[in-house]
């Protein structure tokens, strides 16, 4: 009995993890309830070179107007990416705004919106207003209705420059910038300087400053 223990021991899970349950006697094709509905994905690759194929044609039937839209540069969330920057939804309202550009008119220009974004800082307003002045300098306007040209629409030779061009493309993708490594002496004071200690002291200081004020000012009381 005791050797029988030992054996089972020995094939159960080391450790305090879950026991595995291994279903491979599944019938795929008939059961005594039935075939079972198995999903298969055995396709995806085919589905994949399709997807690509009809991209292609959208980006023909529409050209020269851009498959893709001109998306913001925005920070990514949480703590331990928010160093990093990636393309965003859309822009927001005050962007659009500084850069002269009505939200209704961005939409039919191939220019993502995204009313619900807030703008936390001028320098992620300033950037986003960068990439729309430069994309309404490049921006080359068709008519709408044949050859009936109205106000701000684009010249026949600019029109005639890009009727050709097919974009399928991100449009203004961000590049990675190349920052150069600063070196410098490193001080007795940057020696003893600690990093830990300092947020550790100006947590204490404001979280006792009310605590303090409030002990400062009864102290003058008792004093008249």
């Amino acid at each position: 009995a005791n050797r029988q223990n030992k054996k089972k021991r020995k094939n159960m899970v080391r450790h305090n993890n879950e026991i595995p349950h291994q279903h491979f006697h599944k019938k795929w094709h008939q059961t005594k309830r039935g075939p079972l509905k198995v999903k298969t994905w055995f396709h995806q690759p085919a589905q994949k070179k399709q997807r690509r194929l009809k991209r292609a044609l959208k980006a023909k039937a529409i050209a020269p107007r851009p498959l893709q839209r001109l998306r913001p540069a925005v920070m990514c969330p949480t703590q331990r990416y928010s160093s990093k920057m990636r393309l965003g939804r859309g822009f927001t309202l005050e962007e659009l705004k500084e850069a002269g550009i009505a939200p209704a008119f961005a939409k039919t220009v191939g220019i993502a919106v995204d009313h619900r974004r807030v703008n936390k800082c001028q320098e992620s307003l300033d950037r986003n207003v960068d990439r729309l002045k430069a994309y309404k300098e490049k921006l080359i306007l068709f008519p709408r209705k044949g050859n009936k040209t109205k106000t701000g629409d684009s010249s026949a030779e600019a029109r005639a420059a890009v009727d050709a061009v097919v974009s399928t493309g991100t449009i203004a993708p961000l590049s990675k910038p190349q920052e150069e490594v600063e070196f410098m002496d490193i001080s007795d004071e940057l020696v003893d300087f600690s990093a830990y200690a300092t947020l550790r002291t100006t947590r204490n200081e404001l979280k006792l400053k009310g605590i303090r004020v409030k002990m400062a000012k009864e102290a003058e009381e008792a004093k008249k």
